[in-house]
């Protein structure tokens, strides 16, 4: 009759890969918290300098205060991304925002931001996608007709600023400051609208697609801080030469 042995299964394999799944439970939690807070940490960066001339006026203390509310703004700004919202549509920029459409003057225009190094970038008027130029945001005045031009253009970290790339185009746009110019060319002729008041808003803030046709303005629009979807940086110009 033959013998048989048994030998009790080591438990050492079960307790690597318990480390192993507790050390990725780790990580990934350090990789959720770094994404949903980097935000606050891009501001205190990008921002902290522009607080100091007091040229920006922000709905967020100039001293990072972390609470109830701003975690809860955080969290449903990385869950929009999470959840695949395409930012280079400007539809889905001001999701509370409703307009009609009507039959632009022209189709499309150019840009100049001396400040920002980009030159004659292109601004359409009839089509949405960020991704291949900016965008004149439909239901607004085209420059340089009365009322409120509001053009949407992307940001991102400012090192991969590059002004031919729309992608990156605003990526430096908080360096701008009441002063500055801009100059649009429509149909063969430009015209110079000075910055004369700059804010940050959130994403439900839709006034500031406002229309005044009492004045001739231009307002730029990109999310910020650098590197999110968090917050809109909005620069806002006047009609001062034409």
């Amino acid at each position: 009759m033959g013998k048989y042995y048994y030998k009790k299964a080591s438990g050492k394999k079960l307790k690597l890969l318990a480390r192993l799944f507790s050390l990725f439970l780790v990580v990934s939690g350090l990789g959720i918290a770094s994404y949903v807070f980097f935000p606050l940490v891009s501001w205190q960066i990008y921002f902290a300098p522009v607080f100091a001339q007091d040229n920006i006026a922000v709905p967020i203390p100039k001293a990072t205060v972390v609470n109830a509310d701003t975690i809860q703004s955080l969290i449903s700004q990385a869950s929009q991304n999470f959840s695949g919202v395409d930012y280079n549509n400007a539809d889905n920029w001001f999701p509370g925002y409703k307009y009609q459409k009507g039959t632009p003057i022209v189709d499309s225009y150019y840009m100049s931001i001396p400040k920002l190094n980009i030159t004659n970038a292109v601004v359409s008027a009839t089509d949405d996608d960020l991704a291949k130029h900016l965008v004149n945001f439909g239901g607004t005045t085209i420059p340089p007709e009365k009322g409120n031009a509001v053009v949407f253009g992307h940001s991102t970290l400012p090192w991969l600023f590059n002004q031919n790339n729309y992608k990156t185009i605003f990526a430096r746009a908080y360096e701008l400051q009441v002063g500055d110019n801009i100059y649009v060319t429509v149909s063969g002729a430009t015209y110079k609208y000075t910055i004369y008041n700059i804010t940050v808003v959130s994403p439900n803030d839709t006034s500031v697609l406002e229309q005044d046709y009492n004045q001739n303005l231009l307002t730029l629009i990109t999310c910020t801080p650098p590197g999110t979807t968090w917050k809109r940086l909005v620069i806002r110009s006047r009609l001062t030469q034409s």
